[in-house]
């Protein structure tokens, strides 16, 4: 997998590369220059009220986790997928520790062990990808109107329709498959270290519970994917906002057709890390169907890339200082009744 990631990362380079080798990138630069330092401010905004409607998204689904600790853990999970050279999954890992180590602003909400902070991220994930599918049929339908879109259309909506076929064998494994996890967990515990496998195979029975818990309330696993929809759309906002700074006028409607069709192409191409030359090549192909000039598409694409690294390097930063306090904090006060509160309550029935 690792070497996979590698070749799919240079094979990205190298598409970016020459795709600004073609434009010129004195070409983008000047594009990029016609934002102005107020209208790279203003896009930064808009994705940070994005950003928080995806931690409120999370918490309506999820209320256990808290608010503060939804958006914190959300915020951290994205900033690792967009800055660090890692794929989707990389990402996943790193939100998943954010969410069992990020305190909260409520004195009754303690903190997560693994298998509640694993249940959590994966049903904000699915939720998310709900809320994505119905986003991306939306742009397609925005895509009909334009000639020569077909070649866009079909191939995305087919990926859409084996995405919602992969997404429901997901949700169904998640309540129903109880098996098919303690056999991949055993499958894991194989293959690494020994206190890890004990901890995992004990853990499983508490996992599952956590997964039946959440997915019990189906009204809010409705609202989550709704409030994802909603900032999907907000996304897309976000990306007519840009293109206007850059001179392309699309209208709103052309926004969501090219931001959800190339959100559809990214989730197909997630192996790659930040999406590396899939991007830039997607908004540039798609934005030559509404008339938008290449230098212009691929300003865009750096535009976004811009305003993920504003925003995701200081999440990191203070994440990586909160994590640097909680180690030392936990090496002069841990006390031998200390491990137990933290335990969960499989591990604390055995202790006991």
């Amino acid at each position: 997998m690792k070497t996979l990631t590698l070749i799919l990362s240079l094979l990205g380079l190298a598409l970016l590369t020459g795709i600004m080798a073609w434009l010129g990138i004195g070409h983008v630069f000047s594009a990029m220059q016609r934002i102005g330092v107020g209208g790279f401010l203003a896009i930064v905004g808009g994705q940070v009220l994005i950003d928080v409607g995806l931690g409120i998204s999370w918490y309506s689904a999820c209320p256990e986790i808290g608010l503060f600790r939804a958006i914190a853990s959300r915020a951290v999970r994205d900033a690792a997928g967009n800055c660090l050279p890692f794929s989707q999954l990389g990402g996943m890992v790193i939100g998943i520790r954010a969410t069992c180590s990020m305190p909260t602003l409520s004195r009754k909400l303690g903190p997560l062990q693994w298998p509640a902070a694993v249940a959590t991220n994966i049903v904000d994930i699915t939720t998310e990808v709900l809320g994505q599918i119905v986003f991306v049929i939306i742009a397609l339908v925005c895509l009909f109107d334009h000639t020569g879109t077909n070649k866009f259309t079909w191939p995305v909506l087919g990926g859409m329709g084996l995405l919602a076929l992969g997404i429901a064998g997901f949700i169904w494994t998640q309540q129903r498959g109880g098996v098919a996890i303690h056999h991949a967990a055993r499958f894991l515990g194989r293959h690494i270290a020994e206190g890890w496998r004990t901890t995992l195979i004990d853990n499983m029975d508490t996992f599952q519970a956590q997964l039946d818990l959440l997915w019990a309330r189906p009204a809010r696993i409705a609202s989550g994917a709704l409030i994802h929809l909603f900032c999907w759309l907000g996304g897309a906002a976000v990306t007519w906002l840009s293109l206007e700074l850059l001179g392309a006028h699309i209208g709103f409607l052309g926004a969501v057709a090219i931001e959800g069709v190339v959100c559809g192409i990214m989730s197909a191409s997630f192996l790659v890390p930040a999406a590396l030359g899939v991007q830039e090549a997607a908004y540039v192909a798609l934005g030559y169907f509404f008339g938008v000039e290449a230098e212009i598409s691929l300003g865009l694409s750096l535009l976004r890339r811009g305003r993920d690294i504003a925003i995701g390097i200081p999440v990191m930063a203070l994440w990586q200082i909160s994590e640097m306090h909680r180690l030392r904090k936990g090496k002069t006060e841990t006390k031998p009744s200390d491990t137990l509160d933290y335990a969960d309550p499989v591990t604390r029935s055995k202790a006991s």
